[in-house]
């Protein structure tokens, strides 16, 4: 219900991508995302609280996440936050998703990772950072750049260690 919520409260914020850019809106759309941000981790601890914990619930809530970075990245371009690359930060994820469809040991289970959680969270918070009106260019597309260096080195992290244990399978 908590990561149902957090969906719900990621297409509210994907409405502004229809919208002109003013002061009141990116910040509603900052305390927005900081909000499910903050959720992402209260549906998380409920879920092992309440032993509710599942895969599907573990792949609502990762693709919940990859929703709204891709908004957040589209609203950076959007809102000349950051160039049109800025993009790559949302499609990386559905980028990773399809060349598993050319090379199936792409979308073998990974191990759990802190990696992966703070790379997520450092994403979400950055380009909510980078869509606020006090940040501006230069400096938002230099933080968006950041960001997209880390989940960049992050995804290449998974892509070895998969490739690795592929080449080690009998």
């Amino acid at each position: 219900m908590v990561t149902s919520l957090r969906l719900a409260l990621v297409a509210l914020i994907a409405v502004a991508l229809g919208e002109p850019h003013t002061a009141p809106l990116a910040w509603g759309v900052t305390a927005i995302a900081i909000v499910i941000t903050v959720l992402d981790g209260v549906d998380g601890w409920l879920a092992r609280y309440t032993a509710l914990e599942s895969a599907f619930g573990a792949r609502f809530d990762m693709e919940t996440d990859a929703l709204l970075i891709l908004v957040l990245s589209a609203l950076a371009w959007r809102w000349e936050r950051a160039g049109v690359w800025v993009l790559a930060c949302g499609l990386m994820r559905y980028a990773f998703v399809a060349a598993a469809g050319v090379w199936p040991w792409l979308s073998r289970p990974l191990p759990p990772s802190q990696r992966r959680k703070a790379v997520c969270v450092v994403q979400i918070v950055g380009l909510a950072i980078i869509v606020t009106p006090v940040v501006t260019a230069p400096l938002s597309a230099w933080l968006a750049a950041g960001t997209l260096v880390m989940l960049t080195w992050s995804f290449a992290v998974d892509v070895v260690w998969l490739g690795s244990v592929r080449r080690s399978a009998p």
